[in-house]
């Protein structure tokens, strides 16, 4: 009976001071309203072995009139995938270190090299996200740094995607762990979502503090580590089409999806670091 005492008075502090922090967060909200000055974007689009579907997504996006340069980081990869982004209008890289995060820290770095575009949105090439969605992207931004796009929304996922029910509501699990670990800054629904849009003296201020070989975690990662820096994130729910191609990363099976989510949370809880960038 006496032993339990501590741990009564423990939880309670801590209790109360948590109250205290997320009262003060919230005492001090406020709605941002600042539309960018230029609403013409950058598109960079990550790619591995997807000659399948890259043609498809450059042309998607560059026929967007918003859309003033789409970039294709192809990371490695053995196919035509360069050759064909080239042809299809994009401007072609390829990122030698391997793992996600890695190519996407390159399409970051290249999209900021833009001085026309003030937004900056990231996304894959594998035709699941589709250029539709940027008026969504846009009609968030002003409340935003970075507006990241969520596929937890039943009405807008089409059949046979990857995101299967366990995939689905994992997401959204990972999202409000994230969204406790900064509670009162932030509502999350997605954590692994690749489609996001970002303003480019926000982005500008994180890429120093981001580490590329943080892989397949890249995403959850990216969220996190611009909170921690400060940055407004708003979700925005986007379509989620069947990806076109073979799958490389997280939505393989549940197996390799479990076995991310857990990589996920012990970054979000205990560490980023010492995470490996193997594909």
């Amino acid at each position: 009976m006496v032993s339990g005492i501590p741990l009564v008075i423990g939880t309670a502090l801590i209790s109360w001071d948590l109250f205290r922090n997320v009262t003060r967060i919230r005492d001090a909200k406020f709605v941002r309203n600042h539309p960018p000055n230029n609403k013409f974007l950058t598109v960079a689009l990550t790619a591995y072995n997807d000659e399948r579907s890259i043609g498809g997504a450059v042309k998607d996006f560059s026929a967007h009139p918003l859309v003033k340069h789409v970039i294709v980081i192809s990371n490695n990869s053995t196919d035509r995938t360069m050759e064909i982004a080239q042809k299809s209008g994009a401007i072609v890289f390829n990122e030698t270190r391997q793992g996600y995060g890695a190519c996407v820290h390159r399409a970051l770095r290249e999209a900021l090299k833009f001085e026309d575009t003030e937004l900056t949105m990231l996304c894959e090439g594998d035709l699941t996200f589709r250029a539709a969605d940027i008026e969504k992207f846009i009609a968030y931004i002003p409340h935003a740094d970075v507006v990241n796009g969520s596929r937890i929304v039943e009405q807008l996922q089409e059949r046979d995607t990857q995101l299967s029910l366990f995939m689905h509501y994992g997401n959204l699990f990972a999202g409000k762990v994230l969204e406790l670990k900064h509670l009162g800054m932030v509502s999350l629904t997605d954590v692994g979502t690749t489609y996001k849009l970002c303003r480019n003296p926000a982005l500008r201020g994180l890429m120093g503090k981001l580490n590329p070989q943080v892989n397949l975690e890249f995403n959850a990662y990216f969220l996190d580590a611009a909170l921690k820096s400060g940055l407004r994130i708003l979700e925005c729910p986007v379509t989620f089409y069947p990806r076109v191609g073979t799958s490389k990363g997280g939505n393989v099976n549940n197996r390799i999806a479990t076995r991310l989510g857990l990589r996920m949370l012990y970054g979000i809880f205990v560490d980023w670091k010492g995470f490996g960038h193997d594909r």
